[in-house]
């Protein structure tokens, strides 16, 4: 099976040029490709993972991937896919910001030596030189107002207003396909289903740019926007955005998110998002339909992406913090693990070296009262490390931290609190 099959059978086309044209550049020479990605924030999230892990299939196919972070694109701003103006970084946050990107595009795309060894390239090395006569003669004047208003990302902000200077930007990428086309033999540009009109303009001034009798021989694919099954936004949670960073979201939130995938996405997930094989994903389908309850297919979604986006060891981490709540047996969590999988519980900092136990259910806030605590102790309600504890003249004390600095409480069944030794 060629690329563009396998891009099919697993449902990642949306739209592309020329499909008969690209099948035939793609069988006879090793493509160089692109995707772009602007550096709006510190880090990529998992809205930004399918163009990156297209990238990634076509170098496995043997092709050559560039990862182009947007430098300059990112200080002017893309109006596809929003209602409303971006707000501006200074040329500092923005450069901070292409420097955490290139290092997360690193660690899924191989940019070791060889044939199709991946490269990074930022567009702010070239857009920084050009003059804005350069601009306008050389580049502006191919582009008519009528032709760019006719675009779905300027079209739909007309109504509420957009600035030239967001109006600009699809010339800008035009001139980045057109630029890496010419000084790296770039032909193929890949994006997301809301970049189809930025990727056919640089075709166009591609086109435009070419000699007369030459063909230019450039091509344009885009990945569909995904939906989940409930009608709600992929990638995104009560708690926020699912990062790559895993300062921002740790790889036990990044392997839960994958873990409590719904049991009617899973299998488009794994086409999407993994790189087994059809058949294999054809085995886990089975799974889900036979054998729910388990979360097989889950499972082994969270494993691969886990692995893929973090490593090994980040994986086997998470499991262990997963199996660790699940039988109760806090106790064998590291302080580092404890920081990870109670990230989002309430916390409670204790300067003291040992409390009773009532006096630390209302000081933390688990019970509400000292009565509250009794009744909760009495009936069985309380758990320290896991294990629950019904001496109402308990102390908590050195014996009761993990790590030396943590001890978990859990009030009810699914109450947890966290106590941090300051002292």
């Amino acid at each position: 099976m060629d690329i563009l099959q396998d891009l099919q059978a697993r449902g990642l086309i949306n739209q592309m040029t020329d499909e008969e044209g690209l099948k035939k550049h793609l069988a006879s020479e090793q493509v160089t490709l692109y995707c772009g990605f602007d550096p709006t924030g510190d880090s990529l999230h998992i809205g930004h993972l399918l163009p990156v892990l297209i990238l990634k299939r076509f170098q496995q196919a043997g092709h050559r991937p560039i990862a182009l972070v947007g430098g300059g694109t990112g200080m002017i701003g893309d109006p596809s896919g929003r209602s409303t103006e971006r707000q501006l970084n200074d040329e500092n946050t923005v450069r901070h910001y292409s420097e955490q990107l290139a290092g997360q595009l690193a660690k899924i795309l191989n940019f070791d030596e060889g044939e199709n060894a991946a490269v990074a390239r930022n567009n702010l090395d070239w857009l920084n030189q050009m003059t804005m006569i350069e601009f306008l003669r050389d580049v502006g004047k191919h582009f008519g107002i009528n032709y760019m208003l006719a675009k779905d990302s300027v079209e739909s902000r007309i109504e509420n207003g957009i600035s030239f200077t967001e109006f600009s930007y699809m010339i800008l990428q035009s001139y980045d396909f057109l630029n890496l086309f010419r000084k790296e033999n770039c032909t193929l540009q890949i994006g997301g289903s809301d970049q189809w009109g930025n990727i056919t303009a640089g075709l166009e001034l591609i086109r435009k740019n070419s000699t007369e009798g030459e063909e230019a021989k450039a091509f344009g694919l885009t990945v569909p926007l995904i939906t989940k099954a409930d009608g709600s936004k992929f990638g995104k949670t009560a708690g926020g955005a699912i990062w790559l960073d895993p300062e921002k979201t740790t790889p036990y939130e990044f392997y839960q998110f994958w873990i409590n995938t719904d049991d009617r996405d899973v299998v488009n997930f794994l086409h999407y998002f993994t790189f087994l094989s059809l058949d294999e994903i054809g085995e886990l389908a089975k799974e889900v339909e036979t054998q729910p309850e388990k979360r097989v297919a889950q499972r082994r979604l969270a494993e691969e992406m886990t692995k893929m986006v973090h490593d090994e060891k980040a994986l086997e981490q998470a499991e262990k913090i997963s199996e660790a709540l699940f039988s109760g047996d806090l106790k064998q969590l590291t302080g580092d693990e404890i920081e990870q999988g109670f990230k989002d519980v309430p916390t409670y900092n204790l300067e003291e070296e040992e409390k009773g136990l009532i006096d630390l259910l209302v000081e933390a806030k688990i019970s509400s009262s000292k009565r509250q605590a009794r009744e909760d102790i009495q009936n069985g309600a309380i758990y320290i490390n896991g294990e629950r504890e019904q001496d109402m003249k308990y102390t908590v004390d050195a014996e009761d931290r993990i790590d030396g600095k943590f001890t978990i409480i859990r009030r009810g069944k699914k109450k947890y609190f966290l106590v941090r030794f300051e002292g």
